[in-house]
């Protein structure tokens, strides 16, 4: 069975002063940190932004390694992004991803994959109850439908999205520490500090 990755790519950072997927990290840029990372767990990826300059400036880099659509809502929200790309994937299940986290666990992703079978979702939680929607597989279809259901009642936020989902599994961290034992997956840049962080980190943690 084939998988989708969703990348979500259009926030202005403005700590860095730039998209987060242009910041450079090692060899390369963010974005591809994460598209090469999901290359053997997905057929299919897809990188939403919120403008043309976005879009061009993304594929001066990205090439022919994954497709990229403009959001469609333009609200310049998660969510927003989100719906765009479960509109226009091409398989049943997605991997939603966010551009600023480089060290993405393919088993993870894999496992999350294979728990979304039959499910309209697979969504890490750490043991406090906080989610990660945003490193989560869906299908495609429902997530759509619940995102768009959302936006249409102005809410914004991922929460109500998942609100709108039924048959959620949501995976123990404690679990995903099995296959990362220090969950690095859902480590994301922010500030120059985790930029730096990053920089030794990618030294150490497996491609």
């Amino acid at each position: 069975m084939e998988h989708s990755a969703i990348v979500l790519a259009g926030g202005f950072s403005t700590r860095f002063g730039q998209n987060k997927a242009l910041l450079q990290l090692g060899t390369k840029p963010l974005i591809m940190h994460v598209l090469d990372r999901i290359s053997s767990v997905v057929g299919e990826r897809i990188i939403v932004v919120n403008t043309e300059e976005q879009k061009k400036q993304l594929q001066s880099i990205v090439k022919s390694k994954a497709a990229i659509l403009l959001d469609e809502y333009k609200t310049q929200t998660p969510l927003a992004g989100a719906y765009t790309g479960f509109k226009h994937v091409k398989n049943e299940y997605a991997l939603l991803l966010s551009c600023d986290t480089p060290f993405v666990n393919t088993d993870v992703a894999r496992l999350l994959l294979e728990c979304c079978v039959n499910r309209s979702a697979a969504i890490p939680r750490w043991p406090e109850g906080y989610i990660e929607p945003l490193q989560a597989a869906y299908h495609a279809e429902s997530a759509m439908v619940a995102a768009e259901t959302a936006l249409e009642q102005g809410k914004l936020n991922m929460s109500a999205m998942i609100a709108y989902l039924r048959y959620v599994r949501y995976i123990s961290t404690l679990v995903l520490q099995q296959l990362d034992p220090k969950l690095y997956t859902f480590f994301n840049i922010n500030t120059q500090v985790d930029l730096k962080r990053a920089e030794a980190l990618i030294k150490t943690i497996k491609p």
